[in-house]
């Protein structure tokens, strides 16, 4: 039996700025008199977590920036809510015994360490933030059996799992299908995305409204190679037991096939809120927040498989899931370097996927790595992606 949803859910919300963390305040809000939001967490944005804190009078507020505490005058936030300064102070927020639930959306492997302590303390844990499971999976999961965490996906693909597997035995199950929208680039041809692929043009995601990092991932579809990782190790899976297929419409976030042939799917509209709601609700379902499907009118789903040809992005995530070991820390890294590069323009958009399966081969490979080890290894890839060179100029 799942535990019980606490009379009243005190919720840490690590990373409060980003686009997961204000969609979860806005779930907070909706239903006061069940969930709190205790405790707010941003890097730098600090103007905009004083104006949350106003908002949302949180006990605790942190800025990860240390570097930032000369800035900030003495009213700046609530009297009320206890700031402070550093990394350090976003673990002990994650294992402080007044919190119930954390809600991990710290954007890359920066997210890893309140995410640790959460687990380590036995937390509900909202994983917003895939990375966690991307560089650390099979640690994470067995400190998560070990404390008895209850780890909840807030991703869509992975919360629509997550629901549709209720429907089922687990010993039943042939498979996991991750849908993905396919991006401002569906139907693309890998030539047309070496000549006509934009900074603007990579950060117009058509369906969903998310942070420029994710929207860029999304827009290679190293967001979906992600996803398939954290799914292998989240789910407890085998590589051959994962697929993707590309929906446009964003309507049916994944679905499971059961060895019968029985297909269960987790439908609703594109919005963030549903799985972040369900996170902090499990095993609960409370009235929704979001607009419904408006089942009056008609509608079309479509299907298709992806063109691993135009985004090799995903044969890499394939890859790294079978392989497990370091190789998720090194692409993670690799990724989030390569993705800002892009950003900053000084790296094209199909090099990315090429310069991190470099960096991927590059590697010192080991099958069982510690905590450590992922986190040197972590810093070794980010250094090796920004010395990576093209043999082509941009």
């Amino acid at each position: 039996m799942p535990p019980e949803l606490p009379d009243m859910n005190r919720i840490a919300v690590l990373g409060a700025t980003g686009s997961i963390g204000t969609s979860c305040l806005d779930v907070i809000a909706a239903h006061n008199s069940r969930l709190q939001a205790t405790a707010l967490t941003a890097h730098g944005r600090w103007e905009s977590l004083a104006e949350q804190c106003h908002r949302h009078q949180p006990r605790f507020a942190v800025i990860s920036d240390a570097s930032l505490r000369a800035q900030i005058g003495g009213n700046a936030f609530p009297y009320k809510t206890e700031v402070s300064f550093g990394p350090d102070a976003i673990e002990k927020i994650a294992c402080h015994p007044d919190i119930d639930t954390v809600v991990c959306g710290i954007v890359g492997a920066a997210g890893l360490r309140g995410a640790w302590s959460a687990i380590e303390a036995g937390k509900r844990v909202g994983i917003a933030n895939k990375e966690t499971l991307v560089v650390a999976g099979p640690l994470v999961m067995q400190l998560a059996e070990k404390t008895g965490s209850l780890l909840l996906p807030v991703d869509s693909e992975h919360s629509a799992v997550f629901q549709a597997l209720l429907g089922g035995r687990r010993q039943d199950l042939k498979r996991i299908v991750l849908t993905a929208s396919g991006g401002p680039f569906r139907g693309w041809s890998k030539e047309r995305l070496e000549r006509e692929v934009t900074v603007e043009r990579a950060l117009a995601h058509p369906t969903w409204q998310m942070g420029p990092k994710i929207t860029v991932d999304s827009a290679s579809m190293m967001n979906k190679a992600l996803e398939v990782i954290e799914a292998r190790w989240l789910f407890d899976l085998e590589i051959e037991q994962i697929a993707v297929m590309i929906h446009p419409q964003s309507i049916v976030h994944s679905f499971v096939e059961f060895v019968d042939g029985s297909v269960l799917a987790q439908l609703s509209p594109p919005d963030m809120k549903l799985p972040i709601q369900y996170a902090l609700t499990y095993p609960e379902r409370w009235a929704g927040t979001i607009a419904t499907m408006d089942w009056t009118r008609s509608h079309q789903l479509d299907f298709q498989p992806p063109d691993l040809d135009a985004f090799p992005a995903l044969r890499l995530g394939f890859e790294v899931a079978r392989r497990g070991g370091t190789c998720g820390a090194v692409l993670n890294a690799a990724n989030e370097v390569a993705v800002q590069r892009f950003l900053d323009g000084n790296l094209k958009f199909t090099e990315i996927p090429q310069a991190c399966g470099d960096i991927l081969i590059g590697h010192n490979f080991d099958a069982q790595p510690t905590l450590t080890e992922l986190i040197r290894l972590d810093g070794w890839a980010r250094k090796e992606m920004q010395q990576w060179k093209s043999s082509q100029s941009i």
